[in-house]
């Protein structure tokens, strides 16, 4: 990923923080069949190796689980993005020399992935998942409501997979490089949207959520 100095994001826990609140990542390898890519929830456990190893699973029907051990994964983690119009700049107004680009926070994990078929490792990584994302629920379902047999089953048609992240990289672009005038107008812009994503591009760039 292409990161100019000013957008280069290094802290930790915040790239960590924007990968657990991603619902959906891409997974992305390259083996005999080209490039492939699969969008799978993930898990996180930030405390396994130095930059955390993430744990997810593929049907055992996709073929992209056969390429996963045999070289390098890219995972991305997409945070949310904006356009950002030349309207917004106080520099169009002075010199009109401004042009259209895009806001946005992304994380890019690199590393050789694991592959299992444990019953018991399986069924750990599918409760957890499910516990994350029915956490909300007022009555969350539980992989437990299911018949033993019918999970049993299901286990069989899935292939999981551990990735200790080797490399780690963050981008945060978030108009770092234009003057205050300029990040000014374009937080107003966006918090002026209906798009509920604007306004939270348009929250990130205040000076007071810049490090959250």
């Amino acid at each position: 990923m292409y990161i100019p100095s000013y957008a280069k994001d290094e802290d930790l826990a915040r790239l960590h923080r924007q990968m657990e609140g991603t619902r959906l990542a891409t997974l992305v390898t390259l083996g005999e069949m080209g490039l492939q890519a699969s969008h799978v929830p993930l898990l996180l456990d930030a405390a396994q190796g130095a930059n955390g190893t993430l744990f997810g699973h593929l049907a055992r029907a996709n073929p992209q689980w056969k390429t996963l051990a045999s070289g390098e994964a890219l995972v991305i983690f997409q945070g949310p993005d904006a356009y950002i119009s030349p309207s917004f700049y106080a520099a169009k107004a002075e010199h009109g020399k401004v042009v259209p680009t895009w806001n946005y926070l992304a994380v890019h994990a690199y590393g050789r992935a694991q592959v299992f078929t444990d019953p018991a490792r399986l069924l750990q990584i599918v409760s957890d998942l499910t516990h994350k994302h029915e956490a909300t629920r007022a009555e969350p379902w539980a992989v437990s409501d299911a018949p033993v047999d019918y999970v049993e089953k299901m286990l069989n048609g899935i292939v999981g997979f551990a990735i200790p992240i080797e490399r780690l990289e963050g981008k945060r672009k978030l108009n770092q490089n234009r003057s205050a005038e300029d990040i000014a107008g374009v937080s107003k812009g966006l918090a002026t949207s209906q798009d509920q994503t604007d306004q939270q591009i348009a929250r990130l760039m205040s000076p007071g959520e810049t490090h959250d």
